[in-house]
């Protein structure tokens, strides 16, 4: 398997684990329709959060976080919409980026980013 797999992989355990230790329910992890992905689904308080896990190994190209760019909002919103629909879901929803970045050491940072951003229309 590729390394940047297993570093991602790693990542979103990292996010999974965090997620649970704050209280979250993981209800979905690599949640997919279509060419669709969301990494994490959690619960919380009677709120949805789509999770985008973003893992690095060096910010010499900006932050982990900074890489979930307009696109990426827009197909995780897409996947989100379906998501609610299939679950019928009337309540509050949130978007969430879990950075991690990871340095040479192997020690790495865990930044959670609650409402992280709001997708806007097509």
């Amino acid at each position: 398997m590729a390394t940047h797999l297993d570093l991602g992989r790693r990542g979103e355990s990292l996010a999974k684990a965090h997620l649970e230790n704050a209280g979250y329910e993981i209800l979905d992890e690599n949640w997919t329709h279509g060419r669709l992905e969301v990494d994490l689904i959690a619960y919380k308080d009677k709120m949805i959060i789509f999770a985008e896990v973003k893992t690095r190994t060096g910010n010499g190209f900006g932050e982990p976080e900074d890489f979930v760019d307009v696109r990426k909002q827009r197909l995780l919103a897409d996947a989100a919409d379906e998501y609610l629909y299939l679950m019928n879901h009337q309540g509050e929803v949130r978007f969430d980026i879990i950075s991690v970045l990871f340095d040479r050491n192997n020690n790495y940072i865990l930044k959670h980013i609650e409402d992280a951003f709001w997708p806007t229309a097509n």
